[in-house]
């Protein structure tokens, strides 16, 4: 008997004991009055109780009667549910194996072997049900002959032990037909507006390297294929300032930009008209936002990225990522000082309002981090402010230069550990970035979330993991290193800033490596940069020894050459297997010695250490590695990048560094 209906006839069966205990004392308060009555009073309370005891019984079997009934009438409503589900209804085993199905199920797809989806959606989604300690279900999307299906899965409880033992597992897998809401979602979200920017890069220089009358013709010719390209993706476009267009339009066309490759970017380079300055756009577009102010904003910060990478490319945001398209030239260097000049004045205005001053590279620094650190402590000493350098980590490339600096009285108490900069800075400490940009691969990340006031000054190419919240930026990807951004601010300081002889050769060695002996992306500012400090009395035969490989190091890096592999005919990849300290400085001289050998275009060495894999990325100009590296987490430039990987083997990187060469031919096929 079902537990309430017991309750209710207990409830009655009591109120009957109450009164026939009534009855009882009444009658035996008779007898005691006259006993004559005792006779009659016992055969009629006899009476009493077998009427009561019969007709308890009778109402207890028309109960039970009444709830089997109305048992049996809600188990064959459940069933008829079941069976009749206005959804196909299949249940399965764990293994995929149909149990049962329903009418709907049976007339809806008993033209189509559905066995292996139902196998292929329980065998995804039953590991996720059997974490789960509710009893929610799982949803899944799937496609059945050109219908979309929304596959509600729940697990059914089992009673019989037998099947436990076993771990048989059974699964309700409800199928709702989801196609007309997937098709009004779709259409809601072509509908959405996306917000983009252009700009023309470089327009000053490419403006004066132009005769008068040529101006109009090739401006005119630039902003006619920017409107004819709005006009293909049904944009409404505004040019807000003479070298910047302002444009929105519907989502739906944003995959057709994408596919087509933004040939804009290609045909603005076409004009016929020859100038010195090659005529580039940069794009910015931007499809996430809650509003359209939201969309804006952001699309602005998709231009900074975009600038910040030396322009000639596109990037569009969506679903919170940046996706990158083009940049495949290198950068044209600009010949104008005036931001040099105006960054200094910026930046000697902040030394001198900061209580303090932190310089900090990047992890695992090299010289030209080193060298640029040193110059910008030697611009807060000429201001007479207090300054010190961040050096927690450094690779072997820095082992003699660190020595060298060791041996500089003047240097003792000025480079610091994480643990000293943590103690002594503060809100108002000025923080200085030298040599890159990105939040991740600083010296030390904690830094950044302790002060309001950073700058930045670096040259490689911006990533998505570029630091946001500078109060001055000095970031010119054109530029050969940041020891000659930073030379060129030496320059212009107010109180003429003078070099000790190291930090000129320092600086000087940060620009020799950086540009592998003035050999890669090297313009006029890099040998004035060179110039200038040469007028210092560097050694250049010092320097040259802080770089030197022993006799062992380059029998190494021989051997590591002798086993390269050459993938699309002119990019070797070499592997170095030994995890040691050494391989950093292993892979980077390696892939510098692989572009000596005749057609070889790019390299790319391999190394590991400790759980960090290392990558070395090298070009003649032809191939951008740079674009490569960063489809693996790293960056740098188009000649020159790398990349840092924690818990993959050395072979599963090669095998996804030959997937991502791979897709930078496809995507850059022209």
């Amino acid at each position: 008997m079902p537990g309430n209906s017991k309750k209710t006839f207990d409830s009655i069966f009591t109120k009957t004991k109450v009164y026939l205990v009534v009855i009882a004392i009444v009658l035996i308060v008779l007898c005691i009055q006259n006993i004559i009555f005792i006779i009659p009073s016992v055969l009629l309370y006899g009476i009493l109780l077998a009427y009561t005891f019969w007709t308890n019984n009778k109402n207890k079997n028309e109960l039970d009667k009444h709830i089997q009934e109305l048992t049996f009438n809600i188990d064959t409503m459940a069933k008829n549910t079941l069976v009749n589900s206005p959804f196909p209804l299949v249940i399965a085993e764990g293994d995929g194996e149909i149990v049962w199905k329903s009418v709907k199920f049976v007339n809806q797809f008993g033209n189509i072997d559905i066995k292996g989806i139902v196998a292929d959606v329980l065998n995804e989604a039953k590991t996720e049900l059997e974490k789960k300690n509710d009893t929610s279900c799982i949803y899944r999307q799937i496609k059945i002959d050109k219908t979309d299906y929304q596959v509600i899965i729940d697990k059914i409880q089992l009673k019989s032990k037998n099947r436990k033992k076993k771990g048989i597992g059974m699964y309700a897998m409800y199928f709702s037909d989801n196609t007309e809401y997937l098709e009004v979602l779709h259409k809601f979200n072509d509908m959405q507006t996306c917000a983009g920017i252009i700009m023309i890069d470089s327009y000053e220089e490419l403006v004066q390297s132009m005769k008068q009358e040529e101006i109009t013709q090739v401006i005119n010719e630039i902003e006619t294929k920017i409107y004819d390209w709005a006009a293909k993706i049904d944009a409404i476009i505004l040019k807000t300032d003479r070298d910047r267009f302002v444009f929105v339009f519907e989502q739906k066309n944003l995959d057709k930009i994408i596919e087509n490759k933004f040939e804009i970017l290609k045909e603005t380079k076409n004009t016929e008209a020859e100038v010195v300055i090659p005529r580039t756009l940069s794009i910015a577009i931007c499809s996430d936002g809650e509003s359209y102010s939201e969309k804006y904003q952001e699309t602005l910060k998709a231009m900074d990225l975009v600038l910040g990478r030396g322009g000639d490319q596109a990037v569009v945001r969506r679903n919170g990522k940046y996706e990158f398209y083009g940049g495949k030239k290198q950068e044209v260097e600009k010949r104008t000082k005036v931001k040099a000049r105006t960054v200094e004045a910026a930046l000697e205005e902040l030394m001198e309002e900061a209580p303090n001053i932190l310089i900090m590279g990047h992890a695992n620094g090299d010289i030209d981090s080193m060298g640029s650190s040193l110059g910008i402590f030697r611009i807060a000493k000429s201001l007479g402010k207090t300054a010190n350098i961040v050096n927690n980590t450094y690779g072997m490339t820095l082992k003699d230069f660190i020595e060298a600096v060791e041996q500089e009285e003047e240097y003792k108490d000025v480079i610091i550990d994480k643990t000293q900069a943590l103690n002594i800075i503060n809100q108002d400490t000025l923080l200085i970035v030298v040599d890159t940009h990105k939040k991740s691969y600083v010296e030390v990340p904690e830094l950044l979330t302790k002060t309001n006031k950073i700058v930045v000054i670096d040259h490689h190419r911006r990533g998505p993991d570029y630091i946001d919240n500078t109060i001055l930026m000095f970031h010119e990807v054109y530029a050969s290193s940041a020891a000659e951004l930073v030379s060129e601010l030496l320059q212009y300081t107010k109180n003429n800033a003078e070099l000790t002889t190291f930090e000129a050769e320092a600086l000087y060695a940060g620009i020799m490596v950086d540009t592998k002996n003035f050999t890669f992306k090297t313009g006029v500012r890099t040998f004035e940069a060179a110039a200038y400090l040469r007028k210092s009395d560097i050694d250049i035969i010092k320097i040259k020894k802080w770089f030197q490989s022993d006799l062992e190091s380059y029998n190494v890096i021989a051997d590591v050459v002798k086993n390269t592999q050459v993938v699309r005919d002119t990019i070797g990849i070499a592997l170095y297997e030994e995890n040691d300290d050494n391989a950093g400085l292993i892979c980077a001289k390696s892939a510098d010695e692989l572009l000596t050998i005749s057609d070889i275009t790019a390299s790319f060495v391999i190394g590991k250490v400790k759980d960090t894999v290392y990558i070395s990325g090298r070009s003649i100009g032809d191939i951008n590695v740079q674009l490569i590296l960063e489809k693996m987490g790293g960056g740098g430039h188009h000649t020159v990048a790398g990349a840092q990987i924690e818990g993959i083997t050395i072979e599963e990187a090669k095998r996804t560094l030959i997937e991502k060469i791979n897709e930078y031919f496809e995507e850059n096929l022209e």
